[in-house]
């Protein structure tokens, strides 16, 4: 009992399909695999440089965040939960 074969094709099938490869590209096959052959080394070259990328940011130090849990931005006051709060001093009189 046989079934129908949907996997990758065996040798007999191989040099049909080049056959036909031949058939259709026939001069153009040295301009086809030249195209092909820059595809890849472009393709080649676009992932090292992404490697290249991330291989950079993985080596710099890692930047650390200060504790704003004290103290605010410049010339602000910063409070404690459960602490009174001071209206801002305007400089306005009512």
């Amino acid at each position: 009992m046989t079934t129908l074969a949907l996997g990758m094709p065996g040798g007999y099938e191989w040099l049909i399909i080049a056959g036909i490869g031949l058939l259709l590209f026939g001069r153009r096959l040295p301009e086809v695999g030249r195209g092909l052959g820059r595809s890849i080394v472009e393709f080649r070259k676009g992932i090292k440089g992404i490697e290249d990328e991330i291989e950079a940011e993985s080596s710099k130090p890692a930047k650390s965040i200060p504790d704003r849990s004290q103290s605010g931005p410049a010339g602000t006051a910063t409070f404690q939960a459960g602490e009174p709060q001071a209206a801002p001093n305007t400089g306005e009189h009512h």
